[in-house]
C-alpha cells in the first residue's frame, strides 16, 4: 500500500488553488486543509463504516448512525477542531518534545508538505514536518467490521529521529441523540477497559453498559503499546485545561493508562518508534472495530496485526472498484464529462445506495425519524443497477416491504428495526408534524402519505428487469407493510401484485381535474397543501409508471393488462393536456378548490422546472407544448450555475403554501438550484432530440469543472451537492449537502442512457445517443447481461440524435438495438445521421 505504487498524477492539473483529480489513481488530490467549508468521504458501507473528512475526523457506525454509533464526531464544529479522532506524530527534540498531525487538525503546527487524497473508499494523506513524511491511509476492507489506519513514517532528513505514534479516538453512546441531549445518564453508562497481553499487544475495549454483553468496541494495533489513556479528563490534562491543540499528557514520556468506568471515553495508544535512521520508515496499522465480544473480534484483531494481510485487504478493496466500474467507461471529448462518469459519479451513487439520506455532514443520522427514504432509494438504486443489481435488489425488497396494502407506501424506514421485525419499522415522514390538523368538523386537512412514493417502485423493479432478464423476479412473494405485525402476519403479495396496487392507487386517488393528488407532497416536499390538492408532477410520474408497467406486462404477454393500463395513460394524459397548460408553461399543482399554482398570474412560483420536464419524460406533453414548456424553462429558469426549480421565490413565510416558503429566495425549493431536478432537464431534452441543449445542462452542473471556482461553488468539486443557491440570492453559485443526493442516480443516468444513449432494455441493449453536435462522437465499454459491449460511435454530419446505421459483429442489423449476449466480446458501430 505504498505510495510508489501509485500511478503519477497528472502535474498540470496541480496548479489549482485547493487541488486536482489524479484520473489515472481515481483521486482528487486536496493540497490544502483550508477547504471553503468540510470536505469528506466515505469509507465502508451502511453494514460498518461512514464518513472520514478531509482533517481525520471520523464518524464510524455499524448498521445504524442513529442506534449504533462508534464515533463522537460533532459535524458542527469548526474546522480547526478535533472530531472524534486524530493521529499525533510526536518527536523527540534534547529533553523536551514536539508533535504535529499529519492531518494537520487539532495540532495546527505549521507543514511543509499537506496532501489529501480521496480515493474510492480511502482517504490518504501526505504530509512532512520535522524532516519526516508521513502518509496515513484509512479504509474499512471489504465485508469486514473495521475501520482500518495504516502509518507509515520515513525520515526524509539526515540523522536518526526519535518518533513515537499516538492515534486517537473518541467515542460516542450507541444511541447518538442521546450523547447529545443527556448528560447525565450517558457518561454514567460509558465504559473503557484495557486488556494488555503477554507479547506487548494491547486491546482497548468500550462499551456502553448495557450493551457490554452483546456489543462492544475495540481499537488495537499490530505493534506493541507501551502506554494508553481511555479517559478523556486524563488524556488532555490539568481537568481538561489541555486541549487536542496540545494534550499536556503528550509532554510525558508514557500517558497514564486511564481506565474509565464512567464519563468520556477515548482509546489513546502509545506506540514508541524508536529511532528512525534517515531514509528508513516505520509502519504500524490501528484498528477500530466492533462485534459481539472481543472473543469474537480476536479472529480479525490478529489477521489485521499482520500488515501483509493489511496490504492485500487494501488490494481487494481496489479490485472491487476497478470491477465495479468496468460495467461502463467512456471516452468522449470532453475530460470532466469522462472524469464524472467513469469515477466519481458511479462511486457516489453506490453511496447514496448504502447511505440513502441517513449520514452526512448534513443529514446528522440523529434520531430514528429519518431511516431510509422510499422515494430516495427507490431513485438511488437506479444508478447503481447496471453496477450491482443483485445488491440493488435486497434493497428493492426492503423497500416493497414497507408498501401499505392500499398500494401507498410509508415515507421511510429503520434498517436496524425492520431487521428486528419489530412490527414499527416504518413511518409516514414528515407528515406526521401535521396529523392532528383538523377542521371544524374533525376531518383531517392533510394526507398522512405522499402521492409519489409508491410510483418509484415501479422504474426501480423495471430497471432490475431490463438489466437482468429475470422475470421470475415478479413471482416472489413479499409481505404489505400494516403497522404493529410482525411480517409473518401480514398479508402477502407478488411484487407483480404490489406493482399493480401502486398503479391502482393512484388511479383511484384523482382530484377535481382528473390528476393524481398531491397527498402530503409530491417529490417537491416543501409544498404542503390540504387534502384535495392535485400533482403534475405525480401525473407525470404515474404516467411513465404505465409505461414501464405496459413493457413489463407486454414482456409477460398479459395483452389484457397492457390494453388496460394503455387506457388508464390515455385517461390521465387527456386530463392532463385539457387542464395544466397555462398559456407558455405547464402548472405544477391545483389546491383543492382548482386554484393553481406555477402560473403566470401568480406572484411568485409562476414557473416551476418538474413541471416542464416531466410530462416531456412520460410522453403526456407532446408537440408544440412539450418544446414550448421546455423553451420556457430555459429562458426563466436557467442560470449559469443551473436551473432554478421554481422562479421568483417567496419573500417570505407562507403558511397556506408550507416548507417551501421557510427557505430565502434563491434557496433550495424556494426559487434555488435544486441539483436533482437538473438531470431531469437533461433527459427532456434528449428526448426532444436537443443535444446541445441537454449538454449544456450537464456541464452548468457538473462538480468536475468547478475546480476553479471553489470560492464561489465551495462544495466537493469530486461529488455532486443537493443544491446551490440561485441568482435570487447574494451567494449565487454556492453549492451545499454533498454525496447524498438523487442528483447522483439522475445525473448518472442522464450522461449514460440519454445523452450516451446506452441503455438496457427487455430484449437488448439500447444504443440511441443524443450528443452534442460539435462532438465526432464517442467511444464507450458496457458490460450487461454477461457480455462486453465495445461501442463506438460515429458523427460524420454533426447531428444531435437519430441512429443512421448500427452494425453489431460486422452485420448490420435493422435497429438501435444490439442483441443479447450471454458472453464475450460485441463490437458495436453505430453512424448518427
Amino acid at each position: 500500500m505504498t505510495a510508489t505504487k501509485k500511478k503519477p498524477a497528472v502535474k498540470a492539473k496541480a496548479s489549482k488553488k485547493y487541488g486536482y483529480f489524479d484520473d489515472a489513481n481515481k483521486e482528487y488530490v486536496l493540497t490544502t486543509p483550508a477547504t471553503p467549508i468540510k470536505w469528506c468521504n466515505y469509507v465502508g458501507t451502511l453494514d460498518f463504516g461512514g464518513i472520514v473528512d478531509t482533517t481525520g475526523g471520523t464518524l464510524v457506525c455499524k448498521g445504524d448512525p442513529a442506534l449504533n454509533r462508534i464515533t463522537k464526531y460533532i459535524a458542527q464544529m469548526p474546522n480547526a477542531d478535533f472530531k472524534a479522532s486524530t493521529v499525533y506524530i510526536r518527536v523527540k527534540d534534547g529533553k523536551s518534545y514536539k508533535f504535529f498531525s499529519p492531518f494537520y487538525v487539532p495540532t495546527l503546527q505549521k507543514l511543509d508538505k499537506w496532501e489529501c487524497h480521496i480515493g474510492l473508499s480511502y482517504s490518504r494523506w501526505i504530509a512532512e514536518a520535522f524532516g519526516l513524511r508521513v502518509q496515513v491511509t484509512i479504509f474499512v476492507p471489504t465485508k469486514s467490521n473495521t475501520l482500518l489506519q495504516d502509518i507509515q513514517i520515513t525520515n526524509i532528513a539526515g540523522g536518526a529521529k526519535e518518533v513515537d505514534v499516538i492515534p486517537v479516538y473518541e467515542f460516542s453512546h450507541f444511541e447518538a441523540e442521546k450523547q447529545l441531549t443527556n448528560a447525565d445518564w450517558v457518561p454514567q453508562t460509558m465504559t473503557l477497559k484495557a486488556h494488555p497481553e503477554k507479547d506487548g499487544h494491547l486491546v482497548l475495549e468500550q462499551y456502553a453498559y448495557m450493551k457490554r454483553d452483546y456489543a462492544v468496541n475495540y481499537v488495537t494495533a499490530d505493534c506493541k503499546i507501551s502506554s494508553f489513556d481511555g479517559d478523556r479528563r486524563v488524556f488532555l490534562g490539568c481537568n481538561e485545561m489541555g486541549s487536542w491543540q496540545h494534550p499536556l499528557s503528550l509532554d510525558n514520556k508514557e500517558l497514564s493508562n486511564s481506565e474509565c468506568d464512567r464519563g468520556d471515553n477515548i482509546a489513546a495508544l502509545m506506540i514508541h518508534a524508536g529511532k528512525i535512521g534517515a531514509k528508513k520508515t516505520f509502519r504500524t496499522c490501528t484498528q477500530l472495530g466492533q462485534e459481539q465480544s472481543l472473543k469474537v473480534a480476536n479472529k480479525a484483531i490478529k489477521k489485521y496485526r499482520d500488515l501483509k494481510n493489511v496490504d492485500k485487504a487494501f488490494a481487494e478493496l481496489a479490485a472491487f472498484w476497478d470491477k465495479y466500474l468496468e460495467t461502463i467507461q467512456v471516452k468522449t471529448p470532453d475530460a470532466s464529462f469522462n472524469t464524472m462518469v467513469n469515477v466519481h459519479n458511479p462511486r457516489q451513487c453506490h453511496t447514496t445506495k448504502n447511505w440513502s439520506r441517513y449520514l452526512s455532514l448534513y443529514q446528522l443520522g440523529y434520531g430514528t425519524s429519518r431511516g431510509i427514504g422510499y422515494r430516495d432509494s427507490t431513485q438511488d438504486l437506479m444508478g447503481v443497477m447496471s453496477h450491482m443489481p443483485e445488491e440493488a435488489l435486497v434493497l428493492t425488497k426492503n423497500l416493497i416491504s414497507v408498501q401499505r396494502p392500499e398500494g401507498n407506501a410509508m415515507h421511510q424506514y429503520a434498517p436496524l428495526a425492520l431487521e428486528e421485525d419489530t412490527g414499527s419499522e416504518a413511518n409516514e415522514g414528515d407528515s406526521r408534524e401535521k396529523a392532528n390538523a383538523v377542521d371544524a368538523q374533525g376531518n383531517h386537512l392533510y394526507a398522512d402519505w405522499y402521492g409519489d412514493d409508491h410510483l418509484w417502485i415501479v422504474l426501480t423493479v423495471a430497471s432490475y428487469l431490463k438489466e437482468t432478464g429475470k422475470m421470475e423476479l415478479l413471482d416472489e412473494e413479499i409481505p404489505f407493510y400494516e403497522k404493529g405485525k410482525k411480517r409473518a402476519e401480514r398479508e402477502k403479495g407478488t411484487i407483480l401484485e404490489h406493482l399493480k396496487r401502486a398503479l391502482k392507487f393512484t388511479r383511484e386517488h384523482l382530484g377535481k381535474h382528473n390528476l393524481p393528488l398531491l397527498g402530503f407532497a409530491d417529490w417537491n416536499d416543501c409544498m404542503n397543501l390540504p387534502l384535495g390538492a392535485e400533482s403534475t408532477f405525480n401525473t407525470a410520474l404515474y404516467a411513465k409508471a404505465l409505461l414501464e408497467m405496459m413493457d413489463i406486462e407486454e414482456h409477460l404477454g398479459d395483452t389484457k393488462a397492457v390494453e388496460m393500463y394503455k387506457g388508464w395513460y390515455e385517461d390521465v394524459k387527456k386530463a392532463f393536456n385539457e387542464s395544466a397548460w397555462d398559456g407558455k408553461w405547464w402548472v405544477r399543482w391545483f389546491d383543492k378548490d382548482g386554484n393553481a399554482y406555477g402560473t403566470n398570474k401568480a406572484k411568485y412560483g409562476k414557473i416551476y422546472c418538474n413541471g416542464q420536464s416531466w410530462p416531456v419524460i412520460s410522453g403526456i406533453a407532446t408537440g408544440a407544448h412539450a418544446e414550448q414548456g421546455m423553451d420556457s424553462l430555459n429562458k426563466l429558469l436557467n442560470t449559469k450555475y443551473g436551473v432554478k426549480s421554481s422562479t421568483p421565490g417567496y419573500r417570505g413565510f407562507e403558511p397556506s403554501v408550507g416548507g417551501i416558503s421557510t427557505y430565502p429566495p434563491g434557496a433550495k425549493e424556494n426559487g434555488g438550484i435544486f441539483l436533482h431536478t437538473n438531470p431531469w432537464v437533461m433527459i427532456a431534452e434528449t428526448i426532444l432530440g436537443r443535444g446541445d441543449n441537454a449538454y449544456n445542462y450537464y456541464c452548468q452542473i457538473n462538480p468536475a469543472a468547478k475546480n476553479d471556482i471553489l470560492d464561489v461553488f465551495e462544495s466537493e468539486p469530486y461529488c455532486y451537492p443537493q443544491n446551490i443557491l440561485g441568482d435570487e440570492h447574494k451567494q449565487f453559485g454556492m453549492g451545499r449537502n454533498a454525496w447524498l443526493s438523487g442528483t447522483s442516480t439522475w445525473t448518472y443516468q442522464a450522461a449514460t442512457q440519454y445523452i450516451l444513449g446506452i441503455r438496457a432494455s427487455y430484449n437488448g441493449l439500447v444504443v440511441d445517443p443524443c450528443i452534442p453536435t460539435k462532438w465526432n462522437g464517442f467511444d464507450a465499454v458496457r458490460k450487461f447481461r454477461g457480455a462486453t459491449y465495445e461501442i463506438s460511435v460515429k458523427n460524420p454530419k454533426h447531428v444531435s440524435k437519430g441512429v443512421a446505421q448500427m452494425i453489431v459483429d460486422g452485420q448490420e442489423i435493422d435497429s438501435n438495438v444490439a442483441p443479447i449476449f450471454t458472453k464475450g466480446t460485441h463490437k458495436v458501430e453505430v453512424i448518427l445521421g
